[in-house]
């Protein structure tokens, strides 16, 4: 029996046990290894209709898109329309940010990257027309700076919505447009939809949100999030098998999709992250870069309205797993399954989840308190006179209507150097916090989650 008809048994014996397990609604999981692919599904795609999870269903693969909208430049660049290193207003004039000058130098590369600088978690509704990225540039006129262009690393939702309406320009037709055109087609995709009036066409999963560990995960109000954000994240849907073939494009030199010498591109690093130990330690072009002492693995994650989506490829063994899912503990059933098929397939072994010390010593917090503000939230980090660290996480805008429940105060102890981790698990997660930068005094100039919120007040 080979590694993989391996891999496919334990998969059709556990994934059903471990989506129960951690609450997963529904789940698929694929698996390939060269050519060869095997997939498994468990559960339910909607709690209220009982539908059954089938290999074939679509689920929303968030934020794993950008990487497809990574790939849509990258053929323009091939094709040499595009220049990474030219600022973005060589192809969108128009564009404009609160800070002129940054504006102006933002350049292609760091859209792709998240070096732009600029506040990124902007979601801003601007209508299902076609035209609706092209309306979402122009609200980014008054979008704050956060940092110089390249200076650091800030996942930035906004600055894949520019790079997609660069996309969108330089081919003429709108965003959904280019995805069905230039990767749909050439990756011969049966299981793939652009927006919700195409995924109704299938078996497509609803996403479900857990207010309270009693009822466990409860239907979405909403399938989606909105279609001006398309190009970040919001719309893209697929079956995991799809997803893979997309992959295993990646993984054999770009064939009849992109250069050879684009993808070693995307997967070369461009920027380093902050140690917080859920992320890669490094960004390349749309690729998130996990160097392992067994073997460099590159991938990203996806999560919108209650669906969660996982992507890892290990490119010198030719092996590449998906994992898509509905609500739940998904980052359990996601480190269950990816710690297994790693492990067995190429050696990698995935290191543990963040753990607070039992008793953790007490630090001077000077360096960690004060307030943090962002465009979704505002986090006010405090020492009492006992010594311990405390964050009161208040969120704004759209992250108050769809995630009230991450208000609240909680405390932080120490990890690792200048990140500390939530003392109390959310969804099982022990959430870390880097605090980078210095003001001169000593104190950092940004709390770190993967977004840089800058600090405002001591």
């Amino acid at each position: 029996m080979s590694k993989l008809s391996e891999i496919n048994d334990w998969l059709q014996e556990n994934l059903p046990k471990l989506a129960a397990q951690y609450q997963v609604p529904g789940a698929t999981a694929a698996v390939t290894v060269g050519d060869e692919v095997v997939e498994a599904a468990a559960g339910v795609l909607n709690k209220n209709t009982g539908v059954e999870t089938t290999t074939d269903s679509l689920f929303q693969i968030g934020s794993i898109t950008k990487v497809w909208t990574t790939t849509l430049a990258l053929q323009l660049v091939d094709e040499k329309l595009l220049d990474l290193d030219s600022p973005v207003r060589t192809y969108l004039p128009e564009f404009r940010i609160a800070d002129e000058d940054a504006a102006a130098r933002i350049t292609v590369r760091q859209l792709m990257n998240h070096t732009s600088g600029f506040e990124g978690d902007l979601f801003t509704d601007t209508g299902r027309g076609d035209d609706c990225v092209e309306k979402y540039v122009a609200t980014l006129h008054d979008t704050p700076q956060l940092f110089a262009p390249g200076e650091m690393f800030s996942y930035n939702n906004a600055g894949y919505c520019v790079l997609g309406r660069i996309v969108e320009v330089l081919r003429g037709k709108p965003y959904d447009d280019c995805l069905r055109q230039h990767l749909f087609a050439p990756l011969g995709l049966a299981h793939a939809a652009a927006d919700a009036y195409e995924a109704i066409m299938f078996r497509a999963a609803t996403g479900h949100l857990t207010q309270d560990e009693e009822t466990g995960p409860q239907v979405a109000p909403v399938w989606a999030l909105v279609r001006s954000n398309a190009p970040a994240g919001s719309m893209l849907a697929m079956s995991a098998r799809d997803l893979l073939t997309f992959a295993r494009m990646h993984i054999n030199g770009g064939k009849d999709v992109l250069s050879p010498e684009s993808v070693r591109a995307m997967q070369e690093t461009q920027v380093q992250v902050p140690d917080l130990a859920l992320m890669g330690d490094a960004w390349g072009l749309g690729w998130e870069l996990f160097h392992y002492p067994q073997a460099t693995v590159i991938g990203h994650d996806g999560g919108t309205i209650g669906q969660n989506a996982f992507l890892r490829l290990v490119p010198e063994h030719g092996v590449a797993v998906a994992l898509l899912t509905n609500g739940g503990k998904t980052v359990d059933l996601y480190q269950a399954i990816f710690r297994h098929v790693l492990r067995e397939l190429t050696g990698v072994e995935l290191p543990a989840m963040p753990e607070p010390v039992p008793q953790p010593d007490r630090v001077d917090g000077e360096r960690f308190t004060g307030v943090y503000v962002s465009s979704v939230g505002e986090r006010v980090v405090t020492q009492d006179a006992d010594g311990r660290i405390w964050m009161e996480v208040i969120p704004k805008g759209i992250m108050a209507e769809l995630s009230p429940e991450s208000a609240g105060k909680t405390e932080l102890v120490p990890w690792r150097d200048d990140t500390l981790v939530a003392a109390e698990p959310v969804h099982g997660i022990h959430m870390p916090h880097a605090f980078v930068g210095d003001d001169g005094h000593g104190r950092a100039l940004f709390l770190h989650t993967g977004r840089a919120d800058r600090r405002v007040a001591q």
